[in-house]
């Protein structure tokens, strides 16, 4: 089975980041000066200016991290249970909008007696709530949707140009010609060897013709494939280079982007040569990670490796929120690739 990625199921990244934090500071500076010059001209107390605009700043902050780190992203993103979004921004607004009203109304030198009944006293603090963060929502909301649709098209480019690469890089002449001519010598001196290698050539191009437009795919197909894979490279190099996989956890229902382990052993022919001793390469698997850890020849290939790596953390960030992980100590070299379980998503 076969499954693609539908870039419009991104959504949209509700944590603050620096700029988010810049323009919330900017946006209360400038409502602090208001109100301060709003108090002044009133004749208020010194009192309310250390209590009402501090209180006032803290609740809202503390509202919108409410909304953007809980709220939004487990009730409309990750649940789409639109009741409980509702109730719980109900209650949000309500609570702290209480809270901001009462402590303004103790500033001013008035008791808890003083208080308006119960229900007024809601009503209040939800306008309270709204009217100190309605505004800076509005716009951290538009930025936020500018900042994700300016993601969804960069993605959606890099996604088309890894589509073509992808398929440049299946049918690149250069990886047929190396195997032809590894098949043209196995024919003279080990023809069942050579059969061998024509069939495992060949359920690679099916592989990759059948595979060319998906965005994932199983991470048992990948792993068939890869076996076929390393095959042609331990035949074409003899002993240079030596491949393990360890399976330490059930692969069953789990998918990483397609062609992805290809890449990774690319990479490893691509960038160690074998000096005496081959290169070791073990690819092992857990719940949750592919790892392709593998010893460095003396004499590394100084291409870089990181428009690949770049081209495979673009597909990641349409798949999952984990990264790409890379270590490259003095004698290995060590890529992890984070394995998805989307069953649920595609029954």
């Amino acid at each position: 089975m076969v499954y693609k990625c539908d870039v419009h199921l991104f959504f949209m990244n509700t944590r603050l980041n620096k700029s988010d934090w810049t323009l919330i500071s900017l946006y209360y500076g400038v409502a602090a000066v208001l109100n301060i010059i709003d108090y002044k001209s009133r004749g208020l107390k010194t009192i309310e200016y250390f209590v009402d605009i501090p209180t006032s700043i803290i609740v809202s902050i503390i509202i919108i991290l409410l909304f953007m780190y809980v709220i939004i992203p487990k009730f409309l993103i990750e649940e789409k249970k639109y009741f409980h979004f509702i109730f719980s921004a109900f209650i949000t607004l309500t609570f702290f909008g209480v809270i901001d009203d009462t402590l303004g109304f103790l500033s001013g030198g008035k008791k808890l007696n003083d208080l308006p009944v119960w229900y007024s006293v809601m009503i209040n603090g939800i306008y309270t709530s709204a009217n100190n963060s309605g505004f800076i929502f509005g716009i951290l909301f538009t930025k936020k949707f500018y900042e994700s649709q300016t993601q969804i098209l960069a993605i959606e480019r890099q996604k088309k140009e890894n589509e073509l690469k992808l398929l440049r890089s299946q049918i690149d002449p250069h990886f047929l010609f190396n195997n032809l001519n590894t098949l043209d010598s196995l024919i003279d001196s080990d023809s069942e060897k050579a059969k061998e290698y024509i069939n495992r050539l060949s359920l690679i191009y099916r592989y990759l013709i059948q595979t060319k437009d998906a965005e994932v795919m199983e991470l048992s197909k990948e792993l068939s494939f890869a076996e076929n894979y390393i095959f042609l490279i331990e035949t074409r190099f003899g002993t240079d280079y030596k491949f393990t996989i360890e399976k330490e956890a059930n692969i069953s229902d789990k998918f990483i982007p397609t062609g992805a382990l290809q890449a990774l052993l690319e990479n490893v022919v691509k960038h160690n040569k074998a000096n005496g001793k081959p290169i070791q390469t073990k690819i092992s698997i857990t719940n949750n990670w592919l790892r392709v850890n593998n010893t460095k020849s003396n004499n590394p290939n100084k291409e870089s490796f990181g428009t690949g790596l770049v081209n495979l953390q673009g597909r990641y960030e349409l798949l999952s929120d984990k990264k790409v992980d890379i270590k490259n100590a003095n004698n290995r070299f060590i890529i992890s690739i984070p394995i998805l379980n989307l069953s649920d998503e595609n029954e």
